[in-house]
């Protein structure tokens, strides 16, 4: 076996060995740390765990005062355990890929940190271990636009049209005076008139009544031209940050959500309440509807017999 096929499959402080720039480089590692989670891009990966291997090196900058045996003055062991919880925690992802950059570009926002080894392996899905590799450095951080770990994105007005809005020749008023204001605006909808099909099972009815919101989404589309049906987080990002009006899709933030809603497609301005909370939104403006119980942000109400906004 050659040298590089040799280091291709040896333990990623090996391949940080033998890789380094100007000579070896102080090392942390954690090997074969293990976790149950959702991931996977196929539909047998959905509403089931699997367990996912993490061989993490990370190399770090050389301490040149005295460690003192105090724990606050080196890059610990905890800090890449919790970048891969809370990468898992933040939402449910289909590819390895993506969870492996996250938690590197995690890793590399420690000060010490300067660059890091990042192998992630799915354990039950054939008869071997099925993963990927990456290496990345902060100079990599440098070159890339701003990641999502950084907060910059801004906090979106979110508001709830009931059918009666969505038929109202007010609409386009309601628009202009939502489109007026500083945040950004995103708009959830209910079911429409025409009830779903019932399937007679629980997680196809829930697919089946997410996608019943979304054909209510492509209606208000069709009203106005201003509200673009999206449907994942980086399109609703791009969306803020460029004064888009979204209309909410919620099938795949809701699948993908590690913790889900409470409320289900049934109950749609509970699942606009809980949009709202995930969004970290400025408030929850309702109009023809009543306020949830327990909203995770400001609830605000509109009646359709008022003027304007």
């Amino acid at each position: 076996m050659s040298q590089e096929i040799r280091l291709a499959f040896a333990h990623p402080s090996e391949r940080a060995d033998a890789t380094a720039p100007d000579g070896p480089l102080d090392r942390i590692s954690v090997r074969d740390h293990v976790v149950e989670v959702e991931i996977g891009a196929f539909q047998a990966e959905r509403g089931t765990t699997q367990r996912v291997a993490f061989n993490v090196v990370v190399e770090v900058r050389p301490i040149t005062d005295p460690i003192d045996d105090d724990v606050d003055r080196i890059l610990s062991y905890d800090k890449v355990t919790e970048a891969i919880a809370a990468e898992l925690a933040e939402e449910r992802l289909n590819l390895l890929e993506t969870l492996a950059e996250r938690i590197a570009e995690r890793i590399l926002l420690e000060p010490q940190a300067v660059r890091t080894f990042v192998r992630v392996e799915k354990l039950d899905r054939g008869p071997g271990a099925l993963g990927v590799e990456i290496v990345r450095s902060v100079e990599d951080l440098k070159t890339k636009p701003v990641g999502h770990h950084a907060d910059t994105t801004p906090h979106p007005h979110v508001v709830y049209l009931s059918n009666t809005a969505i038929g109202s020749p007010n609409l386009s008023r309601w628009l202009d005076q939502l489109q007026a204001r500083a945040e950004p605006v995103i708009l959830c909808v209910g079911h429409n008139r025409v009830d779903s099909p019932k399937t007679g099972h629980r997680m196809s009815q829930r697919r089946v009544d997410l996608l019943a919101l979304e054909q209510n989404a492509w209606v208000l589309a069709g009203r106005d031209d201003r509200c673009v049906v999206v449907g994942t987080r980086t399109e609703l990002d791009w969306a803020m940050k460029n004064g888009q009006i979204s209309v909410w899709a919620p099938s795949k933030i809701v699948l993908d959500a590690v913790d889900g809603p409470r409320s289900g497609p049934d109950d749609p301005v509970g699942l606009a309440a809980w949009f709202a909370g995930h969004m970290d939104a400025s408030d929850l403006l309702l109009i023809g509807e009543m306020p949830p119980k327990d909203p995770p942000v400001p609830v605000l109400v509109q009646e359709i017999a008022q003027s304007g906004l």
